[in-house]
């Protein structure tokens, strides 16, 4: 999928390029930056002696050196002081104008720290959407791998009420898949023995209907019902939307999108099938048709699936923002 948050060291992420979150003089501190400088070596304070500096919202891009990646872009964020001073602004600015030098060296993938949340102060939460914002706005209209780093998850945390409210919801609808065996068998006997297990039981007489028949394999599968491929392909011509704007509102990669639609039985995985029906804002009922094109179904005995569920029927379609909350549950995320 083209954006993703990940829990990761992002010094060992193998990817293309990785963000320093640098403080104006680029010349090393603490927290992400030290990480990066230590994991780097002497030659990338060298080059970075060379830049003369960086003003907030800016980014300035060096070599990697012992890092497994090719490039360390040096974005410098704001600090917080209240949101009264374009904190927002200059985040974002961060952001755009390092996927920008990105694009620039022909990356096809980048990791972010979120910038600016740590001893700069800014409330993470927000850093976190102004991120999703920019990187999202930025894959609309470029192909891209865009990974959020998260070091530790003890840093990281959706707004409270939120958390508070998906987790009452999982109380009140996941139902626990661990039965006792040995209770429900009695339950089952139990069932049983009261039925008139003597009464006859009449059954119906074997069809009579004949099989359809096909002459050829591929007459056999047009007689299918729509599959997955044409209802998805269908539902985007409804929407309005180009297939382009669905498979980057989706967070699916242009390559799977392509694959799915030059093949009428494509088998797509459920997060991919949720990612398209979120994209489309399909009703629920509507939702669950598409997954059982593809063999799926919203099931209470799964904490993906009940999440899920709750951002439907709240009528919140944003992606990211269902990704940030299955993140903070240790949940797979949607996409492609």
């Amino acid at each position: 999928m083209p954006l993703q948050i990940v829990r990761n060291d992002i010094t060992k992420m193998p990817v293309d390029a990785i963000v320093n979150a640098a403080n104006s003089s680029l010349l090393g501190g603490g927290g992400v930056d030290g990480c990066i400088h230590r994991a780097a070596g002497p030659k990338l304070l060298a080059e970075c002696h060379t830049l003369g500096g960086c003003q907030t919202g800016d980014a300035k891009i060096t070599n990697a050196y012992d890092l497994p990646c090719n490039y360390v872009i040096h974005a410098v964020g704001p600090i917080w002081r209240g949101g009264q001073f374009h904190e927002r602004e200059l985040l974002t600015s961060c952001y755009e104008n390092s996927l920008a030098l990105a694009k620039e060296k022909h990356c096809e993938t980048i990791a972010f720290p979120l910038i600016s949340s740590g001893i700069y102060g800014y409330p993470k939460a927000q850093a976190l959407k102004v991120a999703i914002d920019a990187i999202s706005a930025f894959l609309m209209e470029n192909d891209m791998t865009v990974y959020i780093v998260i070091f530790d998850k003890a840093a990281y945390r959706i707004s409270s009420k939120l958390f508070s409210d998906i987790a009452s919801y999982i109380d009140d609808h996941y139902v626990e898949t661990h039965i006792n065996k040995t209770s429900e068998a009695m339950r089952r006997q139990k069932q049983f023995q009261e039925m008139d297990l003597c009464e006859s039981i009449s059954l119906p007489e074997p069809s009579t209907v004949p099989l359809s028949k096909a002459a050829t394999l591929e007459d056999a599968l047009q007689q299918m019902d729509e599959s997955f491929s044409e209802m998805l392909l269908r539902k985007i011509d409804e929407s309005g939307m180009t297939d382009s704007q669905c498979y980057k509102k989706a967070n699916i990669d242009r390559k799977l999108f392509s694959k799915i639609k030059n093949d009428k039985y494509y088998k797509p995985s459920k997060p991919t099938v949720l990612a398209f029906a979120l994209a489309l804002e399909l009703p629920l009922p509507e939702i669950q048709d598409m997954l059982m094109k593809a063999g799926f179904a919203l099931s209470h005995s799964s904490k993906f699936d009940v999440i899920v569920e709750y951002f439907i029927l709240k009528q919140n379609y944003s992606i990211y923002e269902i990704n940030e909350a299955l993140f903070a549950f240790d949940q797979s995320l949607i996409g492609g």
